[in-house]
């Protein structure tokens, strides 16, 4: 994340929306990664791009829900053993 503008990565909030929410769109994830204005395209390439790997499963024109990839994810039960401090984080979702 970059702390100075407190804005993430596109795909990072693309998840992120996917597990909470159950679906994402174009806007849902400007608004949640705060980026500014005039970054649709880029963010509807990211999209595509998840939705052909298989983390996101495009519904429509301009909505996804969670694809394969993020619903089989091992969300739980990981093993941080061999993590370095502060390079691993666990998910929390209440999901």
């Amino acid at each position: 994340m970059c702390r100075e503008l407190k804005r993430e990565p596109t795909w990072v909030a693309a998840i992120r929306l996917a597990i909470l929410e159950g679906q994402v769109d174009t806007e849902s994830v400007i608004e949640e990664a705060n980026l500014i204005p005039g970054r649709e395209r880029t963010v509807r390439d990211v999209l595509a791009t998840m939705d052909e790997r298989g983390v996101l499963n495009a519904v429509g024109e301009d909505r996804y829900l969670p694809g394969e990839v993020l619903l089989n994810s091992d969300r739980f039960d990981l093993d941080f053993d061999n993590a370095s401090d502060g390079g691993a984080h666990r998910w929390k979702s209440s999901v």
